[in-house]
């Protein structure tokens, strides 16, 4: 795991190419502190930079950036390639030759052989690298197929920046960084700007699963993008076709692909463990690598002393069944809340999803004796585990029995109810509710039964229930939201069921934008190297294979997944409601976060600042404050924002 940055300008610039790359490279030193290096080319203008995580081949033979064996590609990479023994073998049956024993090595060679886009469909894993063809005179940036590395990407002037983070961009004397008021619209619905956007104008992440080409010698030509690996294919064949095998075949199945991906994965030439909430997911992981592994595994749990947010006992009993090697760690509020500060450097661009600060935690902690982890990121949004998935099912399957006209008749009736000449009508319904109902939410509840009402589409009652702010520009000062996978029909999958349309977009959006995001900065942010098994992209293809009944069983996800876990950890220490990986910031904000957020909430701080209207805000804040609603996460995404901008 590494970090890389670079740009390519005109070479008549007289900018010191050598001191601008350094500071760019510095910038993200976190992602790889045991290693530099830099490489210029006079001729085309482009200089590359990169930041080494030791993992495999821990000599001077990895390191980077590398030319291939005939000169012709150069290249700064970020991931692992898991399969790069079997590809070095067939490498060497063609006579290839091998200085070391790095996946770099393979990659390039590969290259070499088969041409950029045939080895990149041949790599199984994780990566995101920059690589220049000294022959066609282009440079190409790659992303893995499920955007479990960031790229990003963009022009400052006449001149191309790149790199894994945005502040190693920003270092660039050329650098501008405008903030880019659609995609800040996008981040108060998500919680996270979804690819390809940035939070800042001009500034893209490379798409999942593309190539991103540009010819050098024409500065501000538009790059071609080329995918190579779909998302929508995979998901529409696995559906429209899926495998007629017995239970217990397809779970013998997933049972040999998981342990080959493990298998795989467990290589490193540093100490290696996983993460362990005691959930299906890690479980299934740690139970596989237990199985894989001949001593004990060393795995990581932090736990909180409020029962209702804490699991460390659940984990604790999974890693004495299967004798892993286990450390757990209890968390103060005071500890967690110590984590926050630091949330703007870590994440470098807006991000609200609160999670992000016990995933920081657990990846503290496991650093302090492992260089790399595997958790089991990706298991709910590939085999179904989201509870929101049955309750949005449920909800569509009551709307649709209404006839459109009329939901939309009902709609317009409640906008006018809720619009300001129509607060007599709200008043007038809040004194017929029931008491528990007469609060200052009421007359958001009606608002959001007008919202879905209007709703002409699954796809658009999903969009809402995922959303935070679900109108961010009455709140954002000139956001108007661009398309996304959950806004643009042409980017969804053609896939039968309500779940399985659900499970895609996730797979497409929040698990590149959020998931991933979340546990590559907090991990990297402390040099630990985190993997994730369910992505390898054999697994992914096989999950979409299973039918719908192996994955979804009425309102209970993931069967297949237990079916496998039992055969390793008994149930009982398994069953129980899904909770997820959160912290009590609804709570904090109340007390020990109030102060800190009343500051970054202040009315004329957000006047003077000019990015959002303060009167939503502060409504909400007000009400928050009170006990009659939990806007945690409306709240906490301005705040994330408020708390980077000032970082700036």
């Amino acid at each position: 795991m590494c970090g890389i940055a670079g740009f390519w300008q005109d070479p008549a610039s007289r900018i010191d190419r050598c001191a601008v790359i350094r500071d760019m490279a510095d910038a993200i030193q976190n992602r790889g502190p045991d290693d530099h290096g830099y490489w210029s080319d006079g001729e085309s203008g482009i200089v590359l930079g990169h930041r080494r995580l030791s993992i495999i081949d821990l000599s001077v033979h990895g390191h980077q950036p590398m030319t291939s064996s005939s000169g012709r590609y150069v290249i700064v990479f970020n991931g692992e390639i898991y399969n790069f023994p079997e590809l070095r073998r067939e490498l060497e049956a063609l006579r290839t030759p091998f200085r070391g024993h790095s996946d770099t090595e393979v990659m390039l060679a590969a290259m070499e052989h088969w041409g950029l886009t045939e080895a990149v469909r041949r790599f199984a894993g994780m990566f995101a690298f920059a690589v220049y063809d000294r022959e066609t005179r282009h440079l190409h940036l790659v992303r893995d197929r499920l955007g479990e590395k960031p790229l990003y990407y963009g022009w400052g002037g006449q001149t191309l920046l790149f790199g894994s983070e945005l502040k190693a961009l920003g270092r660039h004397p050329d650098w501008r960084g405008e903030i880019d008021r659609g995609a800040l619209a996008l981040f108060l619905r998500h919680g996270y700007v979804p690819a390809p956007y940035s939070i800042y104008k001009g500034i893209r992440k490379v798409p999942p699963a593309s190539i991103v080409s540009f010819p050098t010698g024409r500065p501000g030509t538009p790059p071609t993008t080329v995918p190579y690996w779909s998302p929508r294919d995979i998901a529409t064949a696995g559906t429209t076709n899926p495998a007629n095998e017995t239970d217990e075949d397809l779970t013998d199945e997933l049972d040999r692909l998981l342990r080959r991906t493990i298998r795989r994965e467990m290589v490193a030439d540093v100490p290696l463990g996983a993460f362990l909430s005691g959930g299906i997911d890690s479980s299934l992981i740690v139970a596989l690598m237990q199985a894989e592994s001949s001593r004990p595994v060393q795995t990581f749990t932090i736990g909180f002393r409020e029962n209702v947010y804490n699991e460390a006992h659940h984990a604790k009993a999974v890693a004495e069944h299967l004798g892993t090697d286990h450390t757990e760690l209890y968390v103060t509020p005071e500890e967690a809340l110590k984590v926050i500060p630091r949330l703007p450097a870590i994440y470098d661009e807006p991000f609200a999803d609160s999670s992000q600060i016990p995933t920081a935690l657990v990846s503290e902690l496991a650093r302090r004796r492992v260089t790399v982890s595997l958790s089991g990121d990706g298991g709910d949004e590939l085999f179904g585990g989201y509870d929101r998935y049955f309750a949005n099912r449920r909800l569509w399957n009551k709307l649709s029995s209404v006839p459109r006209p009329l939901r939309r008749a009902m709609a317009r009736g409640i906008r006018v109810a809720t619009s300001r000449d129509g607060n007599g009508l709200v008043k007038r319904l809040q004194r017929m509710a029931p008491g528990r109902l007469r609060d200052p939410m009421t007359r958001h509840r009606i608002q959001w039964l007008g919202d879905i009402l209007a709703l002409d589409t699954f796809e658009g009652l999903y969009h809402n229930s995922v959303s935070h702010w679900t109108h961010p520009g009455e709140v954002t000062i000139g956001g108007v939201e661009p398309d996304t996978s959950f806004t643009d029909p042409s980017r969804w999958a053609a896939v039968e069921g309500l779940v399985p349309r659900m499970m895609y977009l996730d797979m497409v959006s929040y698990l590149p934008d959020d998931i991933m995001v979340k546990v590559d900065r907090a991990s990297m942010a402390v040099s630990l190297e985190s993997r994730a098994p369910f992505l390898d992209h054999d697994v992914v293809e096989f999950a979409w294979r299973v039918p719908q009944s192996m994955r979804v069983r009425g309102d209970r996800g993931k069967w297949i997944l237990r079916n496998l876990l039992d055969r390793y950890v008994p149930r009982s220490l398994i069953e129980r409601p899904k909770r997820g990986f959160s912290v009590p910031i609804d709570e904090w904000l109340r007390g020990p976060l109030k102060d800190w957020a009343a500051a970054l909430l202040d009315e004329n701080v957000l006047r003077d600042d000019g990015f959002f209207e303060p009167a939503p805000i502060l409504q909400r804040w007000s009400e928050h404050q009170s006990g009659a609603c939990n806007w945690k996460n409306m709240l906490w995404n301005v705040l994330m924002f408020q708390a980077w901008r000032h970082e700036q």
